[in-house]
């Protein structure tokens, strides 16, 4: 699958398409269904399929405190697009100078001229353009005046239940992975690589791997068993916490996660972090050794 950053990007040689456009947090079965409409249109017309989205997400732009917590961040959306086996993911940079970008220019310029979009996929809430200008209803009209079909998400989600984000991230907050699994497809994971800490951790026999989840705001929060695979593809066992680390005044929310019976280093490496069971919320203690004592049961409930 082509990564295409950027409209400026977008060459001639890679008009013609079948387009879906959405933020596709999580690449859900509901998005799952889409893509495969997508691509199976794409194949009776002889054009790419392609899937269009937006970092950061446009509510991360405009209203970044109220912006719900990513199921994934751009890098673990990319790959989890790419094994959907499109022809082109197409990521715009959003930004106010795209934002303010009229909607009639949007499609003129960006859909028609640069994409040759010959089939449209959208949700029918879907907004675009200066002040938001741009609507489902607008895409149709459009459409029929420059010769291409649109047509509503929706009519691909033939699930008996509702498939969503929001769902997702309920489920994950309730600790139900295996009902997050089940709408996600597979189950819900952190991927990333491992950076250099504080370095505490070592200190008191619980040398952790931190990776930094480049996210607003993380969809779990706590301390969780895991199993984690290192770059050998190998399972391992483990403890993490997701937080701010209050205790020792972290600022950023980041995960640590602790290998049972391992001592090879990791820094460097990809990651891909499975939360297997919730153990606990993240709590701030009067010191260190209160802390320390904390993560010996956390380590012992995990492993049990």
């Amino acid at each position: 699958m082509q990564l295409i950053r950027g409209i400026h990007n977008i060459g001639q040689e890679r008009r013609g398409c079948v387009l879906t456009i959405g933020n596709f947090d999580g690449v859900h079965l509901g998005h799952q269904a889409v893509l495969a409409q997508v691509k199976s249109q794409a194949l009776t017309r002889g054009v790419a399929a392609a899937v269009m989205t937006f970092e950061p997400q446009p509510q991360e732009l405009f209203q970044p405190a109220q912006a719900p917590a990513r199921l994934t961040n751009f890098r673990e959306k990319h790959l989890a697009l790419r094994a959907q086996q499109l022809d082109q993911h197409i990521v715009i940079e959003f930004n106010r100078k795209f934002a303010s970008l009229p909607a009639r220019e949007f499609i003129e310029r960006v859909l028609v001229k640069q994409l040759g979009v010959e089939f449209l996929v959208v949700g029918d809430d879907f907004r675009f353009g200066r002040g938001r200008e741009g609507d489902f209803a607008l895409l149709q009209k459009a459409g029929a005046e420059l010769g291409f079909e649109v047509v509503d998400t929706h009519s691909y989600r033939q699930q008996q239940r509702r498939v969503s984000s929001t769902a997702i991230r309920q489920a994950l907050e309730q600790g139900d992975f295996a009902d997050a699994a089940a709408m996600l497809g597979r189950p819900y994971a952190f991927q990333g690589r491992v950076v250099h800490g504080e370095k505490k951790g070592r200190t008191i026999g619980f040398p952790t791997a931190n990776i930094k989840l480049k996210r607003l705001q993380s969809p779990l929060k706590g301390v969780f068993a895991v199993t984690v695979a290192t770059n050998d593809g190998v399972e391992h066992q483990g403890v993490a916490n997701i937080g701010r680390r209050p205790t020792l005044n972290g600022e950023q929310v980041q995960l640590e996660v602790h290998l049972f019976d391992f001592a090879d280093d990791l820094y460097g490496q990809q990651l891909k972090v499975t939360p297997t069971r919730f153990i606990r919320a993240e709590k701030k203690f009067s010191d260190f050794e209160q802390l320390q004592e904390q993560i010996v049961r956390d380590a012992a409930a995990a492993r049990k």
